[in-house]
């Protein structure tokens, strides 16, 4: 499909923009949310008409093909859509430089994601990468404190701080730092954390047993250069990968915490006295996935959506993804849109015909 471009000055001009299907894909999803990073990708390839093979998680083999039964059950005609598990290294050293293959879609870390980019681009391919990220949270000074806990904290401990859009930087107004730092303490203190299926539970595990590791190692750094424990901060009990949610205020910008992506239920607070402290704090990082921001100000509200460097900003509320808004990130939080008509075009070859009337 494509449009008709009519020219002003040439009648028996035809112009024409069309757009086919860029061909087959190749599709890398994570753990974390194994249905919906194969949606997003899937929906997209098929609505543009490209066919795809998923490169699914090896952690979570069961709903990636649970979810391509039902499109085969549904009667996607053979060839259309493959799922393939194995080696990520072998797999992706084979289906990239692959001549079958003309478009590559990748979800997870940005080192990763580097390396497959660099490896598409050896080759031409066609690539959207929606990377790690380190989201800032910025409350100004008349921000409204219990939305603003409500709302960062659910988004921070859900699935365990497993989340590319997590928050994770907590830039808050000296103001009312210890107002909101006791706030948030107090309602991680109070999530249930247990079996996903068990009733009443808020929080469960994390993945595997490295990511107790990591969140032993981000604790202790933060700590050891100055930080101060609200909330939490120890792993829970001695069986499964459950770690309490945590708090920590006053987290110095050399702590390993306000530099990594801990993906993990962690969150560390810091004070600044101005917003352009605080946004410079925000932008400081190479990451450019996701932010949140909390003010009653509307000059505030648009100074932030010009000035903070991440391809989503939510303010005043939760992270809301929607089919229509594009969902992607900037910088080394990749590029590309999984949302929105945006998501389509990563999809389509956009060719321009001119026919002259003889």
């Amino acid at each position: 499909y494509g449009r008709l471009v009519p020219s002003r000055f040439k009648p028996e001009l035809r112009q024409m923009v069309i757009k086919d299907p860029v061909g087959p894909v190749a599709a890398f999803t994570p753990w974390n949310f194994p249905i919906n990073q194969v949606v997003r990708k899937v929906g997209a390839a098929l609505a543009a008409g490209c066919s795809m093979l998923v490169k699914a998680a090896e952690e979570t083999p069961a709903a990636p093909a649970a979810l391509i039964k039902a499109f085969a059950d549904a009667g996607i005609p053979p060839g259309v859509l493959g799922l393939v598990y194995g080696n990520p290294a072998e797999i992706s050293s084979y289906l990239i430089p692959h001549p079958v293959i003309r478009k590559i879609t990748f979800t997870g870390s940005t080192p990763v994601g580097k390396q497959l980019a660099g490896l598409a681009g050896q080759h031409m391919k066609r690539v959207t990468m929606e990377l790690g990220g380190h989201a800032p949270v910025i409350v100004c000074e008349d921000a409204d404190i219990a939305l603003a806990v409500k709302s960062a904290g659910g988004a921070k401990f859900r699935n365990a701080g497993q989340v590319c859009i997590s928050p994770t930087r907590f830039l808050v107004h000296e103001s009312v730092k210890n107002e909101f730092a006791q706030a948030l303490a107090k309602y991680a203190q109070g999530l249930k954390v247990g079996e996903g299926l068990a009733e009443g539970t808020q929080m469960g595990p994390l993945a595997n047993p490295r990511r107790l590791t990591a969140m032993t190692e981000f604790h202790t750094d933060a700590v050891g250069k100055g930080a101060t424990v609200l909330a939490g901060g120890k792993r829970i009990g001695d069986a499964g990968n459950f770690w309490e949610p945590t708090v920590l205020v006053d987290v110095p910008l050399e702590a390993k915490l306000f530099n990594e992506e801990p993906f993990g239920p962690v969150a560390g607070i810091r004070g600044f006295t101005s917003l352009d402290e605080a946004i410079k704090e925000a932008n400081r990082l190479s990451y450019g996935l996701a932010g949140y921001a909390f003010t009653r100000s509307l000059k505030n509200a648009d100074l932030l959506s010009r000035r903070v460097e991440v391809g989503m900003l939510w303010i005043n509320m939760p992270a809301m993804p929607s089919a229509e808004m594009p969902f992607g990130g900037i910088k080394d939080s990749g590029y590309g849109s999984e949302g929105g008509p945006e998501a389509l075009e990563a999809y389509l070859n956009a060719r321009s015909v001119a026919v002259m009337n003889v």
